[in-house]
């Protein structure tokens, strides 16, 4: 089993894993239209399905085997849910992770998704060892791609039209950071 010494801290942040406890957090973004608009088949969530979606997290909190997602819930000293990031381990031989986001709006603007991606890709590089992590979305979805590249991931691919998304085909975009890279420094800092 492999999992980060929790918490995780940085500047403004601790990393932890989700609990049920977080659900007015959770169901406060999962309700929104504009936070699941870019979601592949997610609609704006009712409370019971948030809960659903946050028993789900709880129960990533380590990698055990390939495919396992690691989620962890980004909290403020206010104690605040602000959002998840999560890595999911796609693959032990290339020692490959996906990272993905969400975040509540409200909170946005500050870097502090930044800030809390910034730490797991510090995780999944310096301690698990990967040598790769990837992220997609959406083509038109200009802020998640924004934040990629704040990360220090670069744009490898656009798959035109590569994806079914609410009835219509879709680009997706594809980026990329290797372990070197991020070791050389090529990802931002967090604001």
């Amino acid at each position: 089993m492999f999992q980060p010494t929790y918490p995780i801290r940085t500047a403004r942040l601790a990393l932890r894993p989700v609990t049920i406890d977080d659900l007015d957090d959770v169901y406060a973004y999962q309700r929104r239209p504009d936070v699941v608009r870019w979601m592949l088949g997610a609609e704006p969530r009712t409370r019971e399905e948030s809960r659903a979606s946050v028993l789900a997290m709880a129960g990533e909190d380590a990698w055990r085997a390939e495919g396992d997602c690691l989620t962890v819930a980004a909290v403020t000293d206010a104690g605040v849910v602000v959002g998840i990031v999560e890595l999911v381990w796609r693959s032990q031989v290339d020692r490959t992770a996906e990272i993905g986001f969400v975040f509540h709006p409200d909170h946005g603007g500050r870097g502090l998704a930044t800030e809390a991606a910034t730490a797991m890709l510090a995780w999944g590089f310096d301690e698990f060892g990967l040598h790769r992590v990837y992220g997609r979305c959406h083509g038109r979805n200009a802020a998640s791609a924004r934040m990629m590249t704040r990360l220090g991931m670069r744009q490898e691919a656009r798959h035109v039209e590569s994806y079914l998304f609410k009835g219509e085909w879709a680009d997706q975009l594809v980026f990329a950071i290797l372990a070197h890279e991020w070791r050389a420094g090529t990802r931002t800092p967090p604001s």
